[in-house]
Formats: structure tokens, C-alpha cells, sequence
């Protein structure tokens, strides 16, 4: 093996250098903070306005899924405290240990009686003791952990050849648990971070579109091989062929979020979530956020989460020269869950075929935002570090 810098930092360092000026970006954890506290109650007030007529329905009480939901919300802040008191090395040394976990898990939900199958979706892991939860939102975070402190170990800076195939099995042993479990989106959404967190990290641009290429065959094998994948595509390249059929759930979502108009009806007041939109609280709560919201609703979201992407590659900017770990962190949540937006909001307005893919802060689903919340926690550690006022 050869030695090799990963990076040539001469062509860009001045500009690094003014990004990271001392008394540039102050108020970035402030206001990262405010953003992501407006975005929880946001999501909490959207969650429990969607999902009260779903719950009294099956006989619930009216606060079942906000209270579910809160239970997480709490213990993600709490755990989020922690990581920001911790000395670094400890996020750090937890990189493989949680890795473990996540890979102990998923083939726990796999390959065992504790495995749970939902709508024929087996994704949920339910141990005594535990409340029932999604291996692969916790695979997520032990990815970007993993990945940004590989990355910045010395080791990745010297040697070629076969160590850089570790972070490459890593994400395709774990996509390939996470596809078994019928989550093909977020395998993508698995895949996309893994390989921005490698483009980072000094793998080249030819090398991943090679691994890419690669993986195009098999992965529309996969694809075809589930017939309800194929109807899917089928309704989404051809709207008319079934529209009381698979596109009817996205027309639905089309006409709650027409209804909205400008200001929307007012919290409470939609009608889609009445049945309309079935499991309205999940994955299309987007929907019923326009519908009740407006334009104006989703112009503040939209620059809540445009906040939160400038603030987080800012962060990944400022700590590149200063903290490798930290600035792979704050690339490799970023994008994992900005993608996630995307692809939400792609999917309840029609442009990409109807999938499972929860919207941050505001889907129901406890462990997705118990990791998010987390990641925002990490996050915030490392806008905080890229700020520190310069001694002299």
C-alpha cells in the first residue's frame, strides 16, 4: 500500500478560512436550536391535528398518536442533551459498538420470532421490555457516525487499496439487510448518504459513479421482482390507467393540497384526513399540513428547512479544516434528512412513485424522530464547535 493524502486543501483554503472567520456565524446555534424547536412543534401540532379523527375511530383516545409520539420527542431531547456534554471521544468510540447494535438488530427483525410484519413490510423490532421500534432509522445514524469517523482517522488519509473497500461493504451489507425488509426507499436513502459521506471523504467521483453503475442491474431486478413495485411505476408513468386504484391515494393528496389555497382552512379544519388520505398521520401528512396551512404554511416550513440545510453545511464548511469528524457529521445528517424531505414531498405531489418515506419532525413514527432528534443534537454540537471565537 502507498501513501496518499485524501485532499489538497490549497485551492480552497482561503475561502475555508474566511467562512471560519471568528465572528462569522455567532448565532448559528441559536438559530439552528430555534429551527429545530419550531420544527418539532410544528410537526407535533401537524401530527396530532391529522391523526385525532384516525384515532377515535378505532376507538383510541383522541392524544394516542401525539402522546406516542411526544414519549420519543422527549427522550430524543434528553439524549441530545447528553451527546452535547460528552467529551467527543465518546461519539467517536460509539461508531462501531452501535454499528453492531444496528446490524444485531436488523437481523433480528429478520430472522426471528421478535421481527414484526406490517401491511407485509417486515421492519419492526419487538423486544420484551421495549417498546416496538425500526432498526434501520438507527442503522442510519450508525452509518454517518461510522462513516464520518472513518474518514478522519489518519489511517484513510494513508493507505490504498483494499482498506477503502470497508466503508463499501459496510453500506452494501446493510443496504441489503434494510432492502430485505422491503424498505427499498430507504435503502436509496441509505445508499445516497453512504456515498456522499465516501465522495467526502476522498473516494473519487468515477469511482462512484462505477459502484453506481454496478448496482443499476441489480437493483431493477429487485425491483421488477415485487409486482406491487411494478404497478407503482406502471401508475406513476401512467396516471390514467388506475386512478381509483394505486395513484388514487396520490390524487387525493394532489386535491387536499389544491383545497388549501393561500392561507389554508385552519388547524383542525380539513376534510381529507377523515378518510380521504388513509394513514394520513404517516407518510402523506404533507398533505393534510397544505390543506389546513396554504401556501403560506409550506413557504414557512420550506424556509425552515432551507435554515437548517444552509446552517448545516455551513457547519460542515467551517469544521473541514478544523475537525474532520464533526464536519463528515454535519454533512451526513444534513443530507440524510433534507433527501428524506425531498423525497417525501416528491412522492404526496406526484413526481416520484408513491412510497413509504416518513416527512422528518412531522410523520408518525416514534423512532424516526427519536433519531432525528438525535442527529439535530449532533448537528448542534458541531455548528457550535465551528463557531468558537479564535484565542487572540
Amino acid at each position: 500500500m502507498r501513501e496518499e493524502q485524501f485532499y489538497d486543501y490549497s485551492d480552497y483554503r482561503d475561502t475555508l478560512e474566511l467562512v471560519r472567520d471568528k465572528n462569522e456565524g455567532a448565532l448559528s446555534p441559536f438559530t439552528f436550536i430555534c429551527v429545530v424547536l419550531i420544527l418539532i412543534l410544528m410537526g407535533g401540532v401537524t401530527l396530532y391535528s391529522a391523526s385525532y379523527p384516525e384515532a377515535i375511530s378505532q376507538g383510541l383516545p383522541h392524544y394516542y398518536y401525539i402522546l406516542k409520539q411526544g414519549i420519543f420527542a422527549v427522550l430524543g431531547i434528553i439524549c441530545s442533551i447528553i451527546i452535547n456534554i460528552v467529551p467527543k471521544k465518546w461519539i467517536k468510540l460509539s461508531s462501531i459498538p452501535l454499528l453492531v447494535i444496528s446490524f444485531i438488530a436488523l437481523l433480528l427483525t429478520l430472522f426471528t420470532p421478535f421481527g414484526v410484519s406490517v401491511l407485509g413490510a417486515r421492519r419492526w423490532l419487538d423486544l420484551p421490555m421495549l417498546p416496538s421500534f425500526q432498526p434501520s432509522e438507527i442503522a442510519k445514524l450508525a452509518l454517518i457516525i461510522f462513516l464520518s469517523n472513518f474518514f478522519a482517522d489518519e489511517r484513510s488519509k494513508k493507505y490504498m487499496g483494499w482498506y477503502y473497500l470497508i466503508p463499501i461493504l459496510i453500506i452494501c451489507i446493510f443496504s441489503a439487510l434494510i432492502l430485505m425488509q422491503k424498505a427499498y426507499t430507504t435503502t436509496i436513502l441509505f445508499l445516497l448518504t453512504g456515498l456522499i459521506l465516501c465522495l467526502a471523504g476522498g473516494f473519487k467521483l468515477r469511482y462512484i459513479i462505477t459502484f453506481l453503475a454496478f448496482l443499476v442491474p441489480p437493483a431493477l431486478l429487485l425491483l421488477l421482482s415485487e409486482s406491487y413495485r411494478v404497478k407503482r411505476i406502471a401508475s406513476f408513468l401512467f396516471p390514467g390507467i388506475d386512478p381509483t386504484g394505486l395513484e388514487w391515494q396520490v390524487n387525493m393528496s394532489l386535491n387536499a393540497i389544491k383545497e388549501g389555497g393561500l392561507f389554508g382552512k385552519g388547524l383542525g379544519n380539513g376534510f381529507y384526513k377523515l378518510g380521504s388520505l388513509p394513514e394520513v398521520q404517516n407518510d402523506f401528512i404533507f398533505s393534510s399540513f397544505v390543506e389546513e396551512c396554504g401556501l403560506v404554511g409550506v413557504f414557512i416550513l420550506f424556509t425552515l428547512f432551507l435554515l437548517f440545510t444552509i446552517l448545516g453545511l455551513r457547519g460542515f464548511m467551517r469544521e473541514r479544516l478544523k475537525d474532520e469528524f464533526f464536519s463528515n457529521l454535519a454533512l451526513g445528517i444534513t443530507a440524510m434528512i433534507i433527501i428524506q424531505v425531498l423525497i417525501n414531498n416528491c412522492v404526496v405531489t406526484g413526481l416520484l412513485p408513491p412510497t413509504g418515506i416518513p416527512l422528518p419532525f412531522f410523520s408518525q413514527g416514534g423512532t424516526n424522530l427519536f433519531v432525528v432528534i438525535i442527529e439535530c443534537g449532533l448537528l448542534y454540537r458541531v455548528i457550535k464547535d465551528s463557531v468558537k471565537v479564535k484565542n487572540g
